[in-house]
């Protein structure tokens, strides 16, 4: 840690969400090099976690300058954990300012490669973890006949590419995939298998219902926002506890659909529930792209208020002792 921060002796560390390194934090104070928290949540799981040892997270946030939180209940968390009420602010979640994952070049291949739009919908499974891969297929197969849908499968971790493919295989479905050389017969699949890095933003916009996996697998859930950024149907499981204001944003305005905790067994049945009545029914999903985007334009704002409480630190320039009049800095000004 010492040898890579001398080699890129940063004037300012800002780390996101919930990125807390013991080490390098104290390395960083060490030098005098400030550390900030940016978009900062600390789930209820997570929260549970860090009391069980209390006394040592409280030396590791000791360690941090300032800690800028998406929410009221992310500030009271962080604060009981031990931050100094005059390090914690409150800003939203920046992801609510991302730009909109409208038509990209990349958009445009997935459409021509796969046969893209026109009559057949296409239903995306998103970041997807076991076993919701074999749920969605199982849902799928119930929907196979409802608007000649098409399902995109997109697994959340690269290294479970090759177990998707053997599921894809025994599934008895006409598949293929991303990586494979183009043939004339993707154009006419049943399942596509998306087992590229970084395409999936531009995916979302082919959708016509996006499923955001990690959500019936009880991992917390994924981003809910990107669909919502190209105004497409959302459905998602009940675990988000990654993104619970985020979730509960969207859910009061029905700009998603939130299923409710489910077993594997019951799963495919109620995600071909949800999934086939929006297939069924254009004007509810563009209903609930518009209400999406809605929530997106009230909760924007949050990365400028970042910007504001970060400005104490990105322009001062801390000795090598400490923190220096930097510690006084921040917890003096009004920001």
């Amino acid at each position: 840690m010492r040898r890579a921060l001398a080699a890129v002796s940063p004037s300012a560390v800002l780390v996101m969400e919930t990125e807390l390194w013991p080490r390098f934090f104290r390395e960083c104070r060490r030098r005098g090099t400030p550390v900030a928290l940016v978009n900062g949540r600390i789930s209820e799981k997570s929260f549970g976690r860090y009391r069980l040892v209390r006394f040592f997270i409280r030396r590791v946030l000791a360690d941090l300058t300032l800690a800028v939180m998406q929410t009221e209940e992310d500030a009271a968390r962080i604060r009981e954990l031990g931050v100094e009420p005059g390090r914690v602010r409150v800003a939203g979640n920046v992801k609510f300012d991302a730009e909109g994952a409208g038509e990209m070049p990349l958009t445009a291949e997935l459409r021509e490669r796969f046969g893209l739009g026109g009559d057949r919908p296409l239903v995306l499974a998103a970041s997807t973890h076991a076993p919701e891969e074999r749920v969605a297929l199982e849902a799928f197969k119930q929907l196979k006949g409802q608007e000649g849908a098409r399902l995109l499968l997109a697994p959340r971790h690269p290294e479970r590419f090759a177990e998707v493919a053997s599921l894809l295989e025994a599934s008895g479905l006409r598949w293929a995939r991303r990586s494979s050389e183009p043939l004339e017969s993707d154009k006419t699949c049943d399942v596509i298998l998306l087992d590229s890095i970084g395409e999936l933003r531009a995916a979302y916009p082919l959708a016509e219902v996006v499923f955001v996996g990690g959500s019936v697998a009880p991992v917390g859930g994924h981003n809910v926002l990107e669909p919502a950024q190209a105004a497409r149907c959302v459905v998602t499981g009940a675990h988000t506890s990654n993104f619970t204001s985020v979730v509960g944003a969207m859910a009061e305005r029905g700009a998603l659909v939130q299923l409710p905790a489910l077993s594997e067994e019951e799963a495919p049945a109620a995600l071909a529930a949800a999934l086939g009545e929006l297939l069924a029914d254009p004007e509810a999903r563009r209903r609930m792209g518009e209400r999406a985007l809605a929530v997106l334009a009230e909760n924007r704002g949050a990365t400028a208020r970042t910007i504001e409480m970060l400005k104490p630190i990105l322009q001062s320039r801390p000795g090598p002792e400490g923190r220096g009049p930097l510690k006084d800095s921040l917890l003096t000004s009004d920001l």
